[in-house]
Protein backbone atom coordinates (compact mmCIF):
# COMPACT_ATOMS: atom_id res chain seq x y z
CA UNK A 1 0.00 0.00 0.00
CA UNK A 2 1.37 3.36 -1.00
CA UNK A 3 0.90 6.08 1.58
CA UNK A 4 -0.60 9.38 0.51
CA UNK A 5 1.54 12.49 0.11
CA UNK A 6 0.81 15.69 2.01
CA UNK A 7 -0.81 17.35 -1.06
CA UNK A 8 -3.04 14.28 -1.51
CA UNK A 9 -4.02 14.36 2.16
CA UNK A 10 -4.66 18.12 2.13
CA UNK A 11 -6.89 17.67 -0.95
CA UNK A 12 -9.24 15.64 1.27
CA UNK A 13 -9.72 18.37 3.89
CA UNK A 14 -12.84 19.84 2.27
CA UNK A 15 -14.59 16.46 2.43
CA UNK A 16 -13.65 16.07 6.10
CA UNK A 17 -14.85 19.61 6.88
CA UNK A 18 -18.27 18.69 5.42
CA UNK A 19 -18.85 16.07 8.13
CA UNK A 20 -22.25 16.40 9.83
CA UNK A 21 -22.17 18.61 12.93
CA UNK A 22 -25.19 17.42 14.94
CA UNK A 23 -25.64 13.74 14.08
CA UNK A 24 -23.61 11.23 12.10
CA UNK A 25 -23.62 7.54 11.28
CA UNK A 26 -21.55 4.98 13.18
CA UNK A 27 -19.68 3.47 10.22
CA UNK A 28 -17.50 0.84 11.93
CA UNK A 29 -16.93 -0.79 15.33
CA UNK A 30 -13.51 -2.36 15.97
CA UNK A 31 -12.85 -4.27 19.18
CA UNK A 32 -9.26 -4.88 20.33
CA UNK A 33 -9.29 -8.13 22.34
CA UNK A 34 -5.46 -8.20 22.36
CA UNK A 35 -2.71 -5.83 21.30
CA UNK A 36 -2.59 -5.60 17.48
CA UNK A 37 -5.70 -7.81 17.11
CA UNK A 38 -8.94 -6.34 15.74
CA UNK A 39 -12.45 -7.75 15.56
CA UNK A 40 -14.96 -5.97 13.34
CA UNK A 41 -18.41 -6.00 14.94
CA UNK A 42 -21.91 -5.27 13.68
CA UNK A 43 -23.01 -4.51 17.24
CA UNK A 44 -21.35 -4.05 20.60
CA UNK A 45 -22.17 -3.44 24.22
CA UNK A 46 -20.89 -0.33 25.96
CA UNK A 47 -20.43 -0.73 29.72
CA UNK A 48 -19.66 1.84 32.43
CA UNK A 49 -16.69 -0.15 33.78
CA UNK A 50 -15.42 -2.11 30.76
CA UNK A 51 -16.03 0.46 28.04
CA UNK A 52 -16.49 -1.55 24.84
CA UNK A 53 -17.18 -5.04 26.20
CA UNK A 54 -14.47 -7.49 25.13
CA UNK A 55 -11.94 -4.74 24.32
CA UNK A 56 -8.56 -4.84 26.08
CA UNK A 57 -8.74 -1.20 27.23
CA UNK A 58 -9.38 -2.14 30.87
CA UNK A 59 -6.65 -4.80 31.07
CA UNK A 60 -4.01 -3.11 28.88
CA UNK A 61 -3.48 -0.27 31.31
CA UNK A 62 -2.13 3.19 30.57
CA UNK A 63 1.06 5.16 30.91
CA UNK A 64 -1.04 8.21 31.76
CA UNK A 65 -2.09 6.99 35.22
CA UNK A 66 0.19 6.95 38.28
CA UNK A 67 -0.39 3.24 38.92
CA UNK A 68 -0.46 2.15 35.27
CA UNK A 69 -4.14 1.21 35.42
CA UNK A 70 -6.57 1.95 32.60
CA UNK A 71 -7.41 5.65 32.29
CA UNK A 72 -11.20 6.08 32.59
CA UNK A 73 -10.98 9.20 30.40
CA UNK A 74 -9.53 7.12 27.56
CA UNK A 75 -12.09 4.30 27.72
CA UNK A 76 -13.17 4.76 24.09
CA UNK A 77 -11.45 6.23 21.06
CA UNK A 78 -13.46 7.72 18.24
CA UNK A 79 -12.22 8.80 14.82
CA UNK A 80 -13.97 10.76 12.08
CA UNK A 81 -14.96 8.28 9.36
CA UNK A 82 -14.01 10.70 6.57
CA UNK A 83 -10.55 11.26 8.06
CA UNK A 84 -9.79 7.54 8.35
CA UNK A 85 -11.24 6.89 4.87
CA UNK A 86 -8.74 9.39 3.48
CA UNK A 87 -5.71 8.20 5.44
CA UNK A 88 -6.36 4.44 5.20
CA UNK A 89 -7.61 4.53 1.59
CA UNK A 90 -9.45 1.21 2.02
CA UNK A 91 -12.14 0.44 4.61
CA UNK A 92 -10.53 -2.86 5.62
CA UNK A 93 -7.52 -0.80 6.80
CA UNK A 94 -9.58 1.46 9.11
CA UNK A 95 -9.13 -0.77 12.19
CA UNK A 96 -5.35 -0.37 11.92
CA UNK A 97 -5.79 3.11 13.39
CA UNK A 98 -6.50 1.43 16.74
CA UNK A 99 -9.74 3.28 17.37
CA UNK A 100 -12.94 1.50 18.35
CA UNK A 101 -15.62 3.73 16.86
CA UNK A 102 -15.57 5.41 13.45
CA UNK A 103 -18.35 7.98 13.10
CA UNK A 104 -19.21 10.35 10.24
CA UNK A 105 -19.33 13.36 12.56
CA UNK A 106 -17.44 16.63 12.86
CA UNK A 107 -15.09 15.92 15.78
CA UNK A 108 -13.43 19.36 15.72
CA UNK A 109 -12.62 21.05 19.01
CA UNK A 110 -15.30 23.67 18.31
CA UNK A 111 -18.01 21.06 17.62
CA UNK A 112 -17.32 18.39 20.25
CA UNK A 113 -15.30 19.95 23.08
CA UNK A 114 -14.68 17.87 26.23
CA UNK A 115 -17.97 17.27 28.01
CA UNK A 116 -19.97 16.87 24.79
CA UNK A 117 -22.34 13.93 25.09
CA UNK A 118 -23.34 11.74 22.19
CA UNK A 119 -26.38 9.47 22.19
CA UNK A 120 -25.42 6.33 20.28
CA UNK A 121 -27.82 3.39 20.08
CA UNK A 122 -29.14 2.95 23.61
CA UNK A 123 -25.86 4.25 25.11
CA UNK A 124 -24.52 7.71 25.88
CA UNK A 125 -20.83 8.56 25.66
CA UNK A 126 -18.99 11.70 26.69
CA UNK A 127 -15.97 13.26 24.99
CA UNK A 128 -13.14 13.62 27.52
CA UNK A 129 -10.26 16.10 27.81
CA UNK A 130 -7.14 13.99 27.15
CA UNK A 131 -6.01 14.57 23.57
CA UNK A 132 -5.92 11.60 21.20
CA UNK A 133 -2.62 11.85 19.34
CA UNK A 134 -0.76 9.97 16.66
CA UNK A 135 2.08 7.58 17.42
CA UNK A 136 4.77 5.45 15.79
CA UNK A 137 2.21 2.72 15.02
CA UNK A 138 -0.03 5.22 13.21
CA UNK A 139 2.95 6.46 11.19
CA UNK A 140 4.06 2.91 10.34
CA UNK A 141 0.57 1.94 9.18
CA UNK A 142 -0.43 5.09 7.28
CA UNK A 143 2.86 6.92 6.61
CA UNK A 144 4.85 9.76 8.13
CA UNK A 145 2.95 12.31 6.02
CA UNK A 146 -0.35 11.07 7.52
CA UNK A 147 1.08 11.53 11.02
CA UNK A 148 2.23 15.06 10.14
CA UNK A 149 -1.19 15.76 8.57
CA UNK A 150 -3.21 14.78 11.65
CA UNK A 151 -0.68 16.51 13.94
CA UNK A 152 -0.65 19.82 12.06
CA UNK A 153 -2.34 22.83 13.71
CA UNK A 154 -5.39 22.35 11.48
CA UNK A 155 -5.34 18.58 12.03
CA UNK A 156 -5.36 19.18 15.79
CA UNK A 157 -8.21 21.72 15.55
CA UNK A 158 -10.25 19.27 13.46
CA UNK A 159 -9.13 16.46 15.80
CA UNK A 160 -8.31 14.32 12.77
CA UNK A 161 -6.69 11.71 15.00
CA UNK A 162 -9.95 11.53 16.90
CA UNK A 163 -11.13 12.00 20.46
CA UNK A 164 -11.16 10.07 23.71
CA UNK A 165 -14.47 9.34 25.40
CA UNK A 166 -16.09 7.43 28.24
CA UNK A 167 -19.39 5.61 28.66
CA UNK A 168 -21.88 7.54 30.82
CA UNK A 169 -24.93 5.38 30.05
CA UNK A 170 -24.43 1.73 29.13
CA UNK A 171 -26.21 0.28 26.14
CA UNK A 172 -26.08 -1.51 22.82
CA UNK A 173 -24.68 0.13 19.68
CA UNK A 174 -24.88 -1.04 16.08
CA UNK A 175 -23.19 -0.07 12.84
CA UNK A 176 -25.62 2.31 11.15
CA UNK A 177 -26.76 3.91 14.41
CA UNK A 178 -26.84 7.70 14.50
CA UNK A 179 -24.51 9.42 16.97
CA UNK A 180 -26.43 12.53 18.06
CA UNK A 181 -25.07 15.46 20.04
CA UNK A 182 -27.10 15.98 23.20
Amino acid sequence: MNHLTMPELEAGLDTIRQSPREAGVLELIARRPQTDVREILDEAELDLEAGLVGDNWSTRGSGSTADGSADPNRQLTIMNARAIALVAQEKERWPLAGDQLFIDLDLSTSNVPPGTRLALGSAVIEVTAPPHTGCKKFSARFGLEALKFISSPEGQQLQLRGVNAKVVQPGLIRVGDMARKM
